[in-house]
């Protein structure tokens, strides 16, 4: 079954997350994805070390389905070795700031005139122009410039996810993105550039809350777990854990008003709509933590699921990996990697197609594993790979 990309040829310049991230996409769906890599290894290689040499988990998860090539654009020789590998190419991913780009040679202008069809995809912190376009960042600012970290943890204290959900979504964009050009390229046969940030992610994906803070002026402010806009909507201390409970919709509520055995409330105008449940959120909240003290984890998800309440329970790391459903769905694929004591479980494509679905074919490549079959492909010789390796081109 061949994937609905196969025969896209993608250079990944990225770095750390969102560029990887993007890339991994279209390799998941079938595009050969060739990942550029610096002499020594980039720095996303060793976040969160878990394997010989400081291989880390984060490189293994996004590195999958891709070649391995290292390079040093910067000098002349290696400069060739970019225009020969942009000639075979259907896309280039980058994750760095416009003068990076025009310094390497792999900025827009530079890549159509080596192949006119191009598409770059090309993220960054700010975007393109603005203000803030020579700025260089990472998650952690998308979280704090959105509002985001203003509206969570408690309100004395702007609080971040470290879950760099920032990077992840800006990926997401740059990949629907990429797809969308490649779809125009095959219609009209011309390339493009595919802009994405790591700014404009972070205030789309908090967007209803600007919304809000702007027709409203409420100043919103942290509440710790406890929801904005529904109640109960919050964390839950049981007898031997946590569990959390999402209640939105009178339907839902009324079920959950009555397994509380508190139909009164259902008469209660403060009660009335989810926004105005949210603004006594406190008070909801108290009964039902009320309610999970008295139980386990077990015995309280057992009765909001037979009330058809949407709960769950907070787990550990280890937790989501045991997780019965996680493994009936078959969600992690265990992939050997050289130097890592045990197989390393790495998350399958997160979308599934039923004719194409894509998926983990094989495991990241070693560092500059592949470069030598690569440049042979361009037509060098062994002698001159071997003097490109002395030089520390390759």
């Amino acid at each position: 079954m061949t994937g609905v990309l196969e025969g896209v040829r993608v250079l990944d310049f990225g770095r750390h997350i969102a560029g990887p991230f993007c890339a991994t996409m279209l390799a998941d769906m079938g595009a050969e994805v060739i990942r550029i890599e610096k002499i020594d290894g980039s720095e996303d290689r060793y976040v969160f070390p878990v394997g010989e040499g400081g291989t880390g988990a984060g490189f293994l998860q996004l590195g999958r389905n891709k070649l391995g090539l290292t390079l040093n654009p910067m000098k002349p020789q290696g400069r060739d070795v970019v225009h020969k590998l942009v000639r075979t190419a259907d896309v280039v991913v980058a994750n760095l700031p416009l003068p990076a780009l025009v310094s390497m040679g792999i900025d827009y202008e530079n890549l159509k005139a080596i192949k006119p069809d191009i598409i770059l995809t090309m993220i960054s912190a700010f975007g393109i122009d603005g203000p803030y376009k020579e700025r260089v960042g990472f998650d952690l600012l998308g979280q704090a410039m959105s509002g985001s970290m203003h509206v969570s943890g408690p309100a004395d204290v702007p609080t971040r996810t470290n879950t760099p959900w920032v990077d992840y979504g800006t990926a997401l964009f740059a990949a629907f993105g990429t797809l969308a050009a490649i779809l125009e390229r095959r219609k009209t046969g011309q390339g493009q550039l595919v802009e994405a940030s790591l700014f404009s992610t972070s205030l789309a994906f908090n967007a209803a809350i600007l919304i809000d803070q702007h027709v409203l002026q409420n100043g919103r402010e942290g509440r710790g777990n406890l929801g904005m806009n529904s109640a109960p909507n919050d964390a839950y201390r049981t007898r031997d854990g946590w569990i959390v409970l999402m209640i939105v919709g009178d339907p839902i509520y009324e079920r959950w008003a009555k397994l509380m055995g508190e139909p009164k409330w259902l008469e209660d105008p403060r009660f009335k709509t989810d926004q105005s449940r949210a603004d006594h959120g406190e008070e909801i909240s108290a009964r039902m933590s009320d309610w999970c003290r008295t139980r386990s984890n077990a015995q309280a998800l057992e009765e909001l699921e037979q009330a058809r309440i949407p709960a769950g329970p907070v787990y550990t790391p280890q937790e989501a990996l045991d997780d019965p459903h996680a493994q009936a769905r078959e969600l992690f694929k265990s992939l050997e990697y050289p130097g890592v004591p045990r197989p390393v479980p790495l998350v399958d494509t997160p979308v599934r197609l039923s004719h194409n679905p894509g998926g983990i074919r094989k495991r990241a490549p070693l560092l500059g594993e592949n470069t030598d079959a690569l440049l042979a492909e361009l037509g060098y010789a062994t002698e001159e790979i071997a003097a490109l390796r002395k030089a520390r081109v390759v």
